[in-house]
């Protein structure tokens, strides 16, 4: 019995320690050309790119928008080591509704549009989750000062929604999403909710 809870102990270790999964590779060169909206960058143009594909309406994004997001921007977006980029990927109506209302607040302002989409994700479970979810996102809103007449055009402008769901097309033609989060690093693509330990691993060697 005692072998068999030390090698179950080592097995669990083992996982725990195992380098993050690779899902496929990718073209960074394609990856990082613009598309028909202003980018979502933090940080400077010399640092590592790291994209994430995000759907605001998955939890595991939320999570990891919370939690993982303000270590890593401190760690590597602050210190220059990095240029960060979101990418919004729509899994639904709710999802599209939600990043049009994004850039609506943000226009041409990409710290804006950032700052209203970790808005979104910090009420996440007020607004998500429910069967009518429309009010609840509007509320929660409300700090951005966006105007329910302007939130309703928004939702209305069917340009603005095209390139919204151009984003997710061009992700699932070129990185073949399998869920999210999902990020693409030095020319691979990581599925799930990466851990700090997980970031440094992959960063630390591409860092000069």
């Amino acid at each position: 019995m005692k072998f068999r809870l030390a090698a179950l102990a080592l097995l669990l270790a083992s996982a725990a320690q195992a380098a993050p999964q690779v899902e496929q590779a990718v073209d960074m060169a394609v990856i990082l050309k613009p598309g028909a909206l202003p980018e979502l960058n933090v940080g400077p143009e010399t640092g590592v790119p790291v994209v994430e594909y995000a759907s605001v309406t998955c939890p595991h994004c939320g999570a990891f928008d919370r939690e993982i997001w303000p270590k890593l921007k401190a760690a590597y977006v602050d210190t220059g080591k990095v240029r960060y980029t979101l990418r919004e990927f729509s899994r639904n109506p709710l999802d599209v509704a939600a990043f049009t209302l994004a850039r609506c607040v943000g226009g041409d302002d990409v710290g804006k549009t950032l700052a209203t989409i970790e808005l979104e994700f910090a009420t996440q479970d007020k607004w998500a989750f429910t069967q009518n979810p429309l009010e609840p996102l509007l509320d929660s809103l409300r700090p951005t000062g966006l105007p329910r007449e302007k939130a309703m055009a928004c939702l209305k402008d069917e340009g603005l929604i095209g390139k919204i769901r151009g984003i997710t097309d061009r992700a699932t033609a070129e990185v073949k999403i399998k869920g999210t989060p999902t990020f693409v690093i030095d020319g691979k693509s990581y599925g799930g909710e990466l851990q700090m330990k997980d970031f440094d691993e992959i960063l630390k060697p591409l860092i000069k």
